[in-house]
């Protein structure tokens, strides 16, 4: 006779899982009232009256922190990726001027450890809180056989909303407006495989120091979220437009809301290059090109202005603590962005 198979037997066991839930209940409790039912439902409502609004449109976006979380799960920085995946979302939809509402996450693993789960979860709860939004509710998803124990694989979504006539999408941007850049914190969530590629190769980097931290610690800081720096700046006429800096470094970004006519010109000079950048240039041997498209270079997020309101808005940006100067302008062309000079490494 064959062996009595059971869920449990299979790698499954719901009694775990449903105990781990329970523990997420906690740390997703809120005070929204917008949340109209509470974890355990199938769904979850979400009160979609805004008062404040004539004409509300909805901005939605579903992301994931890349292969940076397995080196995050790997050096048991569990809390720090759950803040790298949703302040990426939450940029993501702020440069069309969206307040951020819901989170929606899905934990996908090989085997639930009930410890991780219910921190990661909890760190992403308070990621949302800190910017004003819920965790509404999610997935976990435990399948044996088809992903290796210790390995977890997170994807999240959003939803936020924007006054329709005020949403910041890059079509108010005209000839002779500035390009602001918005200093980056360090890699973000882009360019891990490079990164990983480059442990693999030169093992001995983990051992290092760069700009006063240990390189793992410059390696995996969170995604920087500049919600609280922006919010106030979203009914400015003077912003013309708004791109979050992601893969495809600051050409493949920017290019996304540059209207017909239009390009804008970056000087490569005036970046304000992090010493993480220049240590992986140096130790992996990356050209200059394959960096700028692979990484931020220091560069968080750009802002496109009205040349007459720049030196306010960086006045706005400095009195919240944010970094902010400029790298460019925009002149006729056709919808590229164009680099002048060199990277000050």
């Amino acid at each position: 006779m064959t062996d009595q198979l059971s869920y449990k037997k299979a790698g499954v066991d719901i009694d775990v899982a449903d105990a781990t839930k329970q523990g997420m209940a906690k740390s997703m409790e809120t005070t929204d009232k917008r949340v109209l039912n509470r974890l355990g439902a199938f769904a979850s409502l979400f009160d979609a009256t805004f008062p404040d609004f004539e004409h509300p449109v909805l901005v939605l976006k579903t992301e994931e922190p890349g292969s940076k979380q397995k080196l995050a799960f790997q050096h048991h920085r569990v809390s720090s990726i759950a803040y790298d995946l949703v302040n990426h979302l939450i940029n993501d939809i702020i440069v069309l001027g969206a307040t951020p509402l819901s989170v929606q996450d899905a934990v996908i693993c090989g085997k639930l450890e009930p410890e991780v789960v219910g921190q990661l979860v909890a760190a992403i709860a308070d990621a949302c809180r800190a910017q004003g939004c819920t965790l509404t509710g999610g997935e976990t998803s435990e399948q044996p056989g088809v992903i290796e124990p210790g390995i977890y694989v997170l994807v999240a979504s959003i939803v936020g909303v924007v006054e329709k006539s005020r949403i910041i999408d890059g079509s108010r941007i005209v000839e002779g407006d500035k390009v602001l850049a918005l200093a980056a914190n360090g890699l973000h969530t882009n360019g891990y495989s490079l990164v990983r590629a480059l442990i693999a190769q030169k093992p001995e980097i983990m051992g290092t120091t760069v700009g006063g931290e240990s390189f793992l610690d410059a390696i995996l800081k969170p995604h920087q979220c500049y919600y609280q720096y922006l919010k106030d700046l979203f009914d400015w006429p003077a912003l013309h437009g708004m791109a979050h800096i992601t893969g495809g470094g600051i050409a493949g970004n920017l290019n996304r809301i540059l209207p017909s006519g239009l390009d804008a010109v970056i000087d490569l000079n005036e970046i304000r290059v992090l010493p993480i950048f220049k240590l992986i240039r140096d130790l992996g041997n990356v050209d200059e090109p394959d960096m700028l498209r692979t990484f931020n270079m220091g560069v968080g997020l750009t802002l496109v202005t009205s040349k007459t309101a720049t030196a306010d808005v960086r006045r706005h940006l400095a009195a919240k603590g944010c970094e902010s100067y400029v790298i460019g302008r925009i002149v006729k062309g056709d919808r590229k962005v164009v680099y002048q000079g060199r990277v000050n490494w």
